[in-house]
């Protein structure tokens, strides 16, 4: 089992929008982490330069397991969108299918704290998407290592684009937690809670998140 005293972190999705903010924010503070890159990515901007690298298939789980090793916290944070199911990505692929992979990884490597990067309304899914995320919520529940899940909001921030309608119903009370997140913001959050190991066996969602990036100093 890991030690809680020196955290390593093991970034899937690292190369994503949200992946790069938590790298570029782990890498400021030398925070130790390992960033999965896919090997066709390995040698684009900004993974090149990233000093400590997994190139790995996920779907290749000897090699998989090996490069988590000495790792304590798997931070998942892939997930596709629908406008890239024409490059072949699905919701059971992306979301559903690299959580599998890596939670069974994660048991074989002894990591002790699965974080899981949700999405805010999974735990009532309505639609395709909200579904695929509440069944990788479930196979994080159900892997027997200690988790946290962090259901955010709307992003806000490189190429998201909220709609404006959304940051004026945020102003009411009663939709005070659709706020759009900065992915900034985001980032800070899931570094912390991998730092932290805490909350474990928590969902941050809506004001519990928010108090969260306030925690962060965001």
């Amino acid at each position: 089992m890991a030690s809680q005293d020196a955290r390593l972190l093991f970034v899937a999705g690292a190369t994503g929008a949200t992946g790069r903010n938590v790298v570029k924010q782990a890498l400021a503070r030398d925070v130790p982490l390992i960033a999965h890159v896919r090997p066709k990515s390995a040698q684009t901007e900004p993974a090149r330069d990233w000093p400590r690298k997994a190139t790995v298939e996920l779907a290749d789980a000897g090699a998989l397991a090996r490069e988590m090793q000495g790792c304590t916290t798997v931070l998942q944070l892939i997930g596709t969108m629908r406008k890239r199911f024409s490059t072949g990505d699905t919701y059971e692929t992306s979301d559903i299918g690299t959580t599998r992979q890596l939670v069974e990884a994660a048991k074989t490597a002894g990591v002790d704290h699965l974080v899981l990067l949700s999405s805010m309304g999974a735990g009532k899914p309505v639609g395709t998407y909200l579904k695929a995320k509440a069944e990788a919520e479930r196979l994080v529940r159900e892997s027997g290592i200690p988790w946290t899940i962090v259901r955010p909001p709307a992003f806000e921030g490189e190429y998201h684009h909220p709609p404006a309608l959304l940051g004026v119903l945020a102003k009411l009370r009663p939709f005070r937690g659709l706020r759009p997140i900065h992915l900034d913001q985001l980032a800070a959050v899931l570094l912390r809670v991998a730092e932290k190991r805490a909350p474990l066996g928590a969902v941050l969602e809506g004001d519990s998140l928010w108090e969260a990036v306030a925690a962060a100093g965001r």
